[in-house]
C-alpha cells in the first residue's frame, strides 16, 4: 500500500496575536508546529504501515522552513518527504493551496491520500474535500476510525456527525481527512531524529509539477482576506428576575435604546 500524507505547518496558535492596525498576524517569534490534524493523519499513516508495511510519504506546500515538519515525519517514521516552494505559490487561498497539491499528487502513485480535517491558522477544512474533486476519487472527512480491508483494497471508516457517526466503505484509491482526536502521534525516535537530518527532502517548484500560473497563487485565487481581528472583550450584562410581562417591557425598551426605535 502506498500512502501519503498532506501536512502543514502552522503557528502555534496557543500563542497567536494579530496585529492591531493591519489585522495580519504576528508570526516574529511565534514557534512553528505541524498542524496537529494533520499529525493525526500521519500518524493513522505509520499505525498502516506497522500493519501492512505502508509507504509513507508525507508532502507539504510552504516556504523553506515548512522542512522542520517534514524532518519531523522522518523522525517519526515516513519514507520520503517532498516540499512544494516556490514564491509563486505564495498568497494561495484553499482553492490555489489545493490545485497546487492536486498537480504534485497526479505525479505520484498511492493507494490512499491522508489529510488533517482542517488547519489551525485558518479553520476552512477545504483544502482535503477540494483536492480529492481535482483528482476525480472518493473522499471522506472527519474521520475518526480507520480500517483497511486487505482482501478488496478498501477502508472501513467511521465518520463523526454532530450527534453520532457513520460507518462507512470506501474502495482505493480515495482521501480521507482525520481528526485530531483519532489518534495520539507517537514521539519521535532518537535514532529516527539523527537519521533524519540524513534523508533527503525533495524540492518541488511550480516548474517540478508543471502547473499553469493561472492556477496558483494569488492569481489562482478567488478569495482574499480583508481584514483579520480579535474579538472584543464584551461589557458585562445585568441580569434581571422578574415575570414574563416585564421580560418583554424591558427587552423592548433595551432594544430601542441600541437601535434607536
Amino acid at each position: 500500500m502506498k500512502i501519503v500524507v498532506c501536512v502543514k505547518q502552522v503557528p502555534d496558535t496557543t500563542e497567536i496575536r494579530l496585529d492591531p492596525v493591519k489585522g495580519t498576524l504576528i508570526r516574529d517569534g511565534v514557534p512553528s508546529i505541524m498542524n496537529p490534524d494533520d499529525k493525526s493523519g500521519l500518524e493513522e499513516a505509520l499505525k498502516l504501515k506497522d500493519k501492512y508495511g505502508a509507504h509513507v510519504t508525507v508532502i507539504t506546500m510552504g516556504p523553506p522552513q515548512a522542512e522542520a515538519i517534514l524532518r519531523e515525519a522522518f523522525a517519526m517514521g515516513a519514507d520520503r518527504a517532498i516540499l512544494i516552494t516556490d514564491r509563486k505559490f505564495g498568497g494561495a487561498d484553499t482553492l490555489a493551496t489545493s490545485n497546487t497539491l492536486a498537480a504534485a499528487l497526479r505525479t505520484l502513485e498511492y493507494d490512499l491520500i491522508i489529510s488533517g480535517r482542517q488547519a489551525i491558522d485558518g479553520d476552512t477544512a477545504q483544502v482535503g474535500p477540494q483536492t480529492a474533486e481535482h483528482l476525480q476519487i472518493p473522499q471522506i472527512s472527519y474521520a475518526k476510525e480507520i480500517q483497511y480491508n486487505e482482501a478488496d483494497k478498501s477502508l472501513t471508516v467511521k465518520r463523526v456527525i454532530e450527534d453520532g457517526y457513520y460507518l462507512l466503505n470506501v474502495q482505493l484509491p480515495a482521501l480521507v481527512t482525520v481528526l485530531s482526536e483519532a489518534n495520539s502521534p507517537r514521539y519521535m525516535r532518537v535514532k529516527g531524529i539523527v537519521e533524519a537530518y540524513d534523508k533527503e527532502v525533495e524540492i518541488w517548484t511550480s516548474e517540478t509539477i508543471k502547473i499553469a500560473p493561472s492556477l496558483i497563487g494569488l492569481t489562482g485565487s478567488p478569495t482574499k482576506v480583508k481584514k483579520a481581528f480579535t474579538k472584543g472583550a464584551k461589557q458585562a450584562g445585568k441580569v434581571f428576575e422578574v415575570d414574563t410581562k416585564e421580560a418583554v417591557d424591558i427587552i423592548i425598551e433595551k432594544l430601542k435604546e441600541k437601535f434607536v426605535i
